[in-house]
């Protein structure tokens, strides 16, 4: 069986239904709980654990090759790097959130297109 949002094979019974429609975990999981980048409560929570922590904020691998990307290349389309690193865009957006609200990237709009920089 296939999912019918990414169309990665889903093992039986390991499909998940909603909506009439049959997902894989990771898509069943972004429908239900999409990614925000906009979260002013999210981004407060950063800011008061990393004043409250010692040792600041902890990237993971995933994250730490975002922010090298944009370090190296600039801003850049969301696209670009979900293909740079071999990604998924959903997980890149997860990811992308994260670093939106520890502010370490922010979103702009060049040209009409949406593109992800550093903070």
């Amino acid at each position: 069986m296939k999912c019918e949002r990414c169309n990665d094979e889903i093992q039986k019974g390991e499909e998940r239904e909603l909506h009439g429609r049959f997902l894989c975990e990771d898509c069943y999981m972004d429908v239900l709980s999409p990614a925000k980048a906009c979260d002013p409560w999210a981004v407060h929570s950063a800011k008061t654990f990393s004043k409250v922590s010692s040792q600041g904020f902890e990237l993971n691998p995933t994250q730490r090759k975002i922010l090298e990307v944009l370090r190296d290349k600039g801003p850049i389309e969301p696209r670009e790097v979900s293909e740079m690193l071999h990604i998924k865009e959903t997980d890149l957006e997860r990811e992308l959130a994260a670093l939106r609200h520890m502010e370490k990237v922010r979103g702009e709009l060049r040209d009409k297109k949406r593109m992800i920089r550093l903070w």
